[in-house]
């Protein structure tokens, strides 16, 4: 979940998740997992069932309630710092989170480690090897305060994540990257969700994948929506597996008006796909699905399939890196069939 395991594999870690190994770092009774803890409903749900995961594993999880009120940031620090100074090896899952880069300005460890199989890795790979500061691929280029506040911090935290003569830094991910000189790269094969989940029961139907362009401002809603309705029309997909920060208003008219079945799971997707009952095609949009189902899937007959963005669903929100990075999303996917863009719905000319 947040670092390799014993035959080399993982899942995506939801965001704001680190892990510090003392002295005898690689035994799991030396290996504390600290969750720090989202509002988000859906997406603590989801850490609570990995967090039960990593226990059974043998793994030591500790849930911080880190967005709790006012106080809990200067609580959770507090409790931190002893152990993250006295930690030799920090395993982070996700280099973009504020709440991470400051746990970082108290790390000494010499090894710090990323796993991360969402397709953030790819943008956090290209800014590091071009020594920008460290900012998600949807987000425009203007500054607020609390950004010029943080600056400091964020750059604190892209030195310590660039490797040095008494610093070693590696990228633990499925996603196709390019390290930029000294940062390792290991590859996640999925090999522990092979052999732990499945091989699933087939529902001989389609399935879709949500994403959250919307929510994030880079996909106008209605356009997505008629997005939805034409590849539901054209692929008979039946189910819509959301995404955990898909917005219930959007879902519903998903429901509603498309007619699909809303499926909110509660363990991230690879996970639900090697248990099922799952589509014998899955229909996706350019996303981290797309680079992780072939491998969790490998050897079921499962296919794989991605729509691309079209320019013209973007909305004036977003990025003008957007329809680049996603295009690379799709284009970077292996073992996958490319779809045109989704064909138009009847409310469409």
């Amino acid at each position: 979940m947040t670092g390799p395991t014993a035959d080399g594999s993982t899942v995506e870690p939801p965001r704001g998740v680190l892990a510090a190994a003392g002295a005898g770092a690689g035994a799991p009774d030396d290996l504390t997992v600290i969750v720090l803890s989202p509002h988000d409903p859906m997406t603590r749900g989801q850490l609570r069932r990995m967090a039960e995961l990593a226990r059974e594993e043998g793994v030591t999880v500790r849930w911080e309630e880190a967005r709790g009120g006012a106080g809990a940031p200067f609580r959770t620090i507090g409790g931190l710092a002893a152990m993250l100074r006295a930690a030799r090896r920090i395993v982070i899952g996700d280099p973009f989170s504020r709440y991470v880069q400051l746990l970082l300005t108290m790390a000494k460890a010499r090894d710090l480690i990323v796993v991360d199989d969402g397709t953030a890795t790819m943008e956090f790979i290209s800014q590091l090897a071009r020594g920008e500061r460290l900012e998600r691929w949807h987000r425009r280029g203007s500054r607020g305060p609390r950004d010029l506040v943080f600056a400091p911090v964020s750059a604190n935290a892209r030195r310590r994540l660039t490797p040095g003569q008494r610093r070693r830094v590696e990228v633990f991910s499925s996603m196709p990257v390019e390290p930029p000189s000294g940062v390792v790269v290991t590859a996640n094969t999925f090999a522990w969700t092979r052999a732990t989940f499945g091989p699933p029961r087939l529902t001989g139907g389609t399935d879709l994948v949500g994403t959250s362009l919307v929510e994030t401002g880079v996909v106008d809603p209605e356009r997505y929506l008629e997005a939805v309705t034409g590849l539901a029309r054209e692929h008979g997909a039946t189910r819509y597996f959301a995404h955990r920060k898909e917005s219930p208003d959007k879902l519903h008219r998903i429901s509603v008006e498309v007619g699909l079945e809303i499926v909110r799971p509660d363990l991230p997707l690879e996970l639900i796909a090697r248990r099922g009952p799952i589509g014998r095609t899955i229909l996706s949009f350019p996303s981290t699905v797309v680079h992780t189902l072939p491998l969790a899937l490998a050897g079921t007959g499962i296919k794989v399939a991605v729509c691309d963005v079209d320019p013209a669903w973007l909305t004036d929100k977003a990025s003008p890196r957007a329809q680049g990075f996603l295009s690379g999303v799709t284009g970077t996917a292996r073992d996958v069939q490319r779809l045109p863009y989704a064909p138009a719905s009847p409310s469409q000319p």
